[in-house]
C-alpha cells in the first residue's frame, strides 16, 4: 500500500470480513455487528467461494486499529464459528 502511494493519514472506509466455519452466520452476531458498525452486508456462498459478512469502519487505517478490530471482532465471533482475518481499503491507482 505504501509503495502505491496510499495516504495513511487520511480517513477512509475500511472493509473487514468475517469468515465462518458453517453457513449461515448467526443472526445474533449479525445484529451485534450492525449495532457497532455501518454497512454490514452478508455475502452468501457462491461458485467463487465461501460466504462472509462484511462491515465498514470509517477511520485512519493504522496497524494498531486494524489489529484491534480484527482481534475484538474475532473474539466476539468465535462462539459462532467466525473469525475476522481480512480487511481492505479502496485504493486509487
Amino acid at each position: 500500500m505504501q509503495k502505491s502511494g496510499f495516504d495513511f493519514d487520511k480517513t477512509v472506509d475500511i472493509d473487514f470480513n468475517v469468515d465462518f466455519d458453517a453457513w449461515p452466520p448467526s443472526e445474533e452476531l449479525v445484529s451485534t455487528l450492525r449495532s457497532q458498525f455501518k454497512n454490514v452486508k452478508i455475502y452468501s456462498p457462491d461458485s467463487n467461494g465461501d460466504g462472509y459478512v462484511q462491515f465498514v469502519l470509517n477511520a485512519v487505517p493504522t496497524y494498531e486499529l486494524v489489529t484491534f478490530i480484527q482481534k475484538s471482532v474475532s473474539e466476539m465471533a468465535a462462539q459462532f464459528g467466525g473469525v475476522c482475518e481480512s480487511w481492505g481499503v479502496l485504493q486509487e491507482v
